[in-house]
């Protein structure tokens, strides 16, 4: 029983203690709220207290539940402000005010190092391009940062200690720069409509850390990332759990007890558990109204064994944020990994090519990115182009651009004879930007590659690619761009290149 109430107290300190009326810190001043949607505005308060809460022309009277909890729901909004927030409780003295807030289109940003890297850099060896010129032009009142924290966890959190800024050249500097670029160049299309970016992202990171636990349970792939060598499997409690059982179990002993056996706990606390971020960097936001989600990760998920398993994953992943949401098939939009390292493993190629496959899921898309990547910097420094091709694909997907927004996307192969013909969307003057047309290969029925000669043909208005080679006497499968470093490219007339595919099941 000793066990039991240990193991709810250290639950219950994950929950915020309830007294006075609060709010979250995300609804702290200079926040945005995500417009023309109902915004759910909660927090806590004392068990029964009546709870007002007052924004812009809209109030609202709420009573706290007997744990303290209460929520009302904001009618939807235009874009505008500065407006405040007030809340009050009829038992509490002092009301909460936040100031400046604005209602605009809300972004979450996640995913590793990529993501992570600062407008600043993270090093004088990895700088993003012409950052001092970026940084110091960075003043956007309209644009809102809010930099979530490293915060790994055992449990969902339902609060974050991290707030909103203005966007200016001081805190611009120290947040994701494909963030940053990404929600400037939706607000240089989207004139006077606020834009705030929630940037949670951790380095060296796999997706599987980022989905909750019922959606990794549900996909059974948790072990891969607690019992590979190295990893999270059988670190131990934590200190504080550590000391805990031991004071039980001597006073046990002094009382001339048998001290009752305890099972090992694991640390729930890595960034590698799956989970663990879901739980600390996205559950505190679930409950907040977004516009969408921008993603770049899978640097962490290309090796053995992981990189096979990284299209269900990360379809899983995406289907699981929405799923905690609840705010229906908002837009996820990700890139698909850049050109690094050597080519003497494919794992690389299979976790781009598994990105590409998740495009299968409605309001995706995904920014390409291999003409911009570096064969010996892990984070290439051209993070404009990067913040450019999801604002692009959102424009599209989320508001109505009439601009090509996307990349040339591999929709089926046919044969032809000595080769094989790839069919083409979104690939409207498909072209080298010099030379003859490279990066495919073609093979038969035992899947060894080889090298193909390749030309763009046009058949009605359909753009295809057809590839032969003499070395395959009966080809049955194409692909593109299947190495870790691509150096071959081809670009539609938005200058958006080709991505990495293969026609293989």
């Amino acid at each position: 029983m000793r066990r039991l109430l240990l193991s709810a107290s250290l639950v219950l300190c994950s929950l915020p203690m309830a007294a006075e009326v609060r709010l979250p810190h995300l609804f702290s001043d200079h926040a945005v709220l995500q417009r023309d949607r109902p915004v759910r505005v909660w927090g806590w308060a004392r068990p029964g207290e009546t709870v007002s809460v007052s924004f812009h022309q809209q109030k609202l009277s709420i009573m706290a539940n007997s744990y303290g909890q209460w929520e009302t729901w904001l009618k939807p909004e235009s874009a505008g402000g500065p407006y405040t927030l007030t809340v009050t409780g009829d038992a509490t003295a002092s009301p909460i005010t936040r100031n400046d807030l604005l209602v605009g289109d809300v972004w979450i940003a996640s995913g590793q190092s990529n993501m992570e890297m600062p407008l600043k850099g993270f090093n004088p060896d990895t700088q993003i391009k012409d950052h001092e010129k970026e940084i110091a032009a960075a003043n956007h009142p309209k644009i809102r940062l809010l930099f979530q924290h490293k915060r790994p966890a055992a449990v969902p959190l339902s609060d974050t200690d991290d707030t909103w800024t203005v966007c200016t050249p001081e805190t611009a500097a120290g947040f994701s720069a494909v963030a940053y670029f990404f929600g400037r160049d939706l607000q240089e299309h989207e004139k006077g409509v606020p834009i705030g970016l929630i940037d949670t992202s951790w380095g060296g990171t796999p997706a599987m850390t980022w989905m909750s636990a019922g959606g990794a349970g549900f996909l059974g792939q948790g072990s891969l990332f607690t019992n590979g060598a190295g990893m999270v499997a059988d670190q131990g409690a934590t200190d504080e759990i550590k000391a805990n059982l031991a004071a039980q179990d001597d006073a046990d002993k002094a009382a001339g007890r048998t001290p009752v056996p305890h099972a090992k706990f694991t640390d729930r606390n890595s960034s590698w558990n799956p989970a663990a971020l879901y739980n600390g960097m996205l559950a505190p936001y679930t409950k907040y109204a977004i516009r969408g989600a921008i993603w770049y990760q899978g640097e962490a998920d290309q090796s053995m064994p992981y990189a096979p398993y990284y299209g269900r994953i990360f379809g899983g992943m995406i289907q699981d944020w929405r799923h905690q949401w609840a705010q229906g098939d908002f837009p996820f939009l990700f890139v698909q990994l850049s050109s690094y390292g050597t080519n003497t493993v494919d794992g690389w190629s299979t976790v781009r090519d598994a990105q590409r496959k998740t495009l299968s899921l409605v309001n995706t898309g995904m920014a390409v990115t291999l003409d911009v990547g570096h064969p010996t910097n892990i984070h290439p420094g051209d993070k404009q182009a990067v913040g450019a091709r999801l604002a692009a694909a959102a424009l599209s997907i989320s508001y109505g651009a009439k601009a090509e927004g996307f990349s040339p996307m591999f929709e089926q192969a046919t044969t032809e004879p000595n080769g094989m013909r790839a069919w083409f969307t979104h690939a409207e003057g498909l072209a080298p930007k010099a030379g003859a047309v490279g990066g495919f290969e073609i093979a038969g029925a035992d899947h060894k590659f080889a090298p193909a000669e390749a030309r763009v043909e046009k058949i009605g208005d359909h753009v295809t690619v057809v590839a032969t080679s003499s070395t395959v006497k009966e080809p049955k499968y194409i692909r593109y761009g299947w190495a870790a470093v691509v150096t071959d490219y081809l670009y539609n007339s938005a200058g958006l290149p080709m991505g990495t595919f293969t026609s293989e099941p």
